[in-house]
C-alpha cells in the first residue's frame, strides 16, 4: 500500500505550480525589495527545503519574529517544502530576485557551487560541538571564500546552518566498511556523495527526497542517510531495523538572498537582518540538539528499531577510506575550495590539540 505522505505530496507538487504562477501573475517580487501593501509593507518570502516543525521550519520562524521586531513594515511569510517547487526552483526564484530569502543544502547548491560540498566531506568535521559550532558561525576564510563562490553564481550567503549530524538507517548493523558491501542507499545526486558510499563498497543511489520512503518499502534502496528528526519525521524509522550513529558528517544548509535583494534596501534594513543572522547563529545550534535528541527518544519510543553506536576505532577505519574523496574534492573545487578544506581542518585541529 501506497504511503499516504505521497499522496500528500503529491498534492503539494500539484499546487505548487498553481502556486508559483500566481505569484508571477500577481506579480509579487517585481521590485528588488518585495512585494508591497497598499499601505507600503513589504512582504518577504522565505522558502524552506523541508516541511513544517524541523530545524529550518523552527529558523524560518525565529526569523521572521525578530525580523518583525525590528522593522513596522515588513511582514515575512514562510514557504515550507513542496509549496513552491523544487529546490531548484526556490535558488531560482533568489537569483530573479521573486523570493527574498531560502534555504539551500550543500548537496543541492554543490552542482553549481562545488566549493559548498566540502560539508558533503565525511569525518571532517571535530567530534567536539563547540568546534563546529565556531566554524559555522563565524570562520573568516570559509565565510568569505564560500560567500565569493555564492556572489558569482548570483546569491549572497547569509548563515551556515546545521541540522544535525547524519544517522545511516539500515536492514542490517553496519560497523565496519565491509558491512557496506552491496548495500544500496539513498543519497544526493553528488559525485562526492557517490565517491564517500562506493569507497565503503555500498551501491549509492541518487533518489529524491520525497520517494526515500517508499524506495525503502519497495526494497529499491536498502539504506538512506538523514538527521534523527528527519529520519522520525519522514517515519523512516518505520522501514528499517538499524539506525547507525557514526557521527561522520553534519546535515549543512545554507541560508541564501540575492545581492540585488540587499542592495535595494536601506542600511538599517539591511543591518537588521545582518543582527538577525548573527543572532539565530546560536539559537538554531541547540535547536537542532535538542529536536534530534527528542526524535531519538521518540523513535525508541515508537518502534523496536536497534541503536547503534560506532566505537572510536571503527570510526577510524571509515574514515581511512574516505581519504581519496578529500583529494577528489579538492580537484572539483579548486583553490577556492583548497582554502576552505584547509581553514576547517586547521580549525578542528586548533580545537582538538590539548
Amino acid at each position: 500500500m501506497e504511503n499516504k505522505r505521497f499522496l500528500h505530496r503529491g498534492a503539494l507538487w500539484m499546487g505548487a505550480l498553481a502556486m508559483a504562477t500566481g505569484l508571477v501573475l500577481s506579480g509579487c517580487g517585481q521590485s528588488g525589495d518585495g512585494s508591497k501593501s497598499a499601505d507600503g509593507e513589504q512582504v518577504w518570502r522565505f522558502a524552506l527545503e523541508e516541511t513544517r516543525g524541523g530545524v529550518q521550519w523552527q529558523y524560518a520562524e525565529k526569523f521572521k519574529e525578530l525580523i518583525e521586531q525590528r522593522n513596522d513594515n515588513v511582514e515575512v511569510k514562510i514557504y515550507p517544502y513542496g509549496t513552491l517547487g523544487s529546490s531548484q526552483d526556490i535558488t531560482q526564484q533568489i537569483r530573479n530576485n521573486t523570493m527574498q530569502f531560502a534555504f539551500a543544502s550543500a548537496g543541492h547548491v554543490g552542482s553549481t557551487i562545488p566549493e559548498a560540498q566540502v560539508f558533503t566531506l565525511h569525518f571532517l568535521f571535530s567530534q567536539d560541538d563547540a568546534i563546529n559550532e565556531d566554524i559555522f558561525a563565524s570562520n573568516p576564510v570559509v565565510h568569505e571564500e564560500l560567500g565569493a563562490a555564492y556572489k558569482e553564481k548570483g546569491l549572497e550567503l547569509l548563515a551556515i546552518v546545521p541540522e544535525g549530524w547524519m544517522v545511516w538507517s539500515a536492514n542490517k548493523s553496519i560497523t565496519q566498511p565491509a558491512d557496506f558491501e552491496g548495500v544500496k542507499i539513498r543519497v544526493k545526486p553528488s559525485d562526492l556523495l557517490l565517491a564517500t558510499y562506493e569507497s565503503y563498497g555500498a551501491n549509492p543511489k541518487p533518489m529524491a527526497y520525497s520517494e526515500i520512503y517508499g524506495g525503502l518499502q519497495r526494497g529499491q534502496i536498502d539504506a538512506q542517510t538523514q538527521p534523527m528528526f528527519a529520519i522520525r519525521d519522514m517515519s523512516f524509522y518505520e522501514v528499517q531495523d538499524y539506525l547507525i550513529q557514526a557521527r561522520n558528517a553534519q546535515f549543512v544548509a545554507t541560508v541564501i538572498t540575492s545581492p540585488g535583494f540587499m542592495e535595494s534596501l536601506p542600511p538599517d534594513m539591511q543591518s537588521s537582518i545582518r543582527e538577525t543572522i548573527e543572532e539565530l547563529d546560536p539559537y538554531i545550534w541547540e535547536v537542532q540538539k535538542t529536536l534530534n535528541t527528542e526524535a531519538a527518544e521518540e523513535i525508541s519510543s515508537k518502534s523496536d528499531i536497534k541503536f547503534v553506536d560506532l566505537t572510536p576505532e571503527q570510526v577510524t577505519v571509515f574514515r581511512d577510506k574516505v581519504e581519496p574523496v578529500f583529494n577528489q574534492y579538492v580537484q572539483m573545487a579548486g583553490p577556492r575550495g583548497e582554502r576552505i578544506l584547509k581553514a576547517i581542518q586547521d580549525a578542528v585541529a586548533q580545537g582538538n590539540a590539548p
